[in-house]
């Protein structure tokens, strides 16, 4: 089985979209035995709570599931994933320096945006401190770069249905 970790700040916006964007679009395929997802923080600002109200309803808007709460990156997170996907430059940094302060390595750590083939630039933005309009922007980059992260891993784990 395929693990995959999408990580953010606090865990209430970006990351658990992405992971019930995955785990629909996993389901969607019919490779739910294949893969499992996850969601984590690099901080501990929202430990133990419910995603991001905004986060919810633009999930509900899409008919997403999401079912989860926040949680801080560890190192067993660095050793038990396949792949570790940040969402913005300065989290992929907050993953490497856990990395450095436990002597662990992880050759599969991305920015999420990196799959897609051509983005406007690499960072999926924190859409927190704005409206309901920045969920939806969120929604559609990580929908647009969860389409072509999928495809790569079908390739690469051989997944094709």
């Amino acid at each position: 089985m395929v693990k995959v970790l999408f990580i953010c700040l606090g865990n209430i916006c970006r990351s658990p979209l992405a992971e019930g964007i995955f785990n629909h679009k996993v389901k969607q395929l019919g490779l739910e035995g294949k893969f499992t997802s996850d969601s984590c923080g690099t901080s501990d600002y929202h430990i133990g709570e419910l995603p991001d109200e905004r986060t919810l309803a633009c999930a509900k808007n899409h008919q997403i599931p999401i079912s989860h709460r926040a949680r801080q990156l560890n190192r067993v997170d660095i050793r038990e994933f396949d792949y570790l996907v940040a969402m913005d430059m300065s989290n992929k940094r907050n993953i490497q320096n856990v990395m450095t302060r436990y002597n662990i390595s992880h050759d599969q750590l991305f920015l999420l945006r990196e799959f897609h083939p051509d983005p406007d630039h690499l960072e999926v933005p924190d859409p927190y401190y704005g409206g309901e309009e920045g969920f939806e922007q969120v929604y559609k980059i990580i929908d647009e770069s969860l389409d072509h992260f999928l495809e790569k891993l079908k390739v690469e784990h051989n997944l094709y249905v």
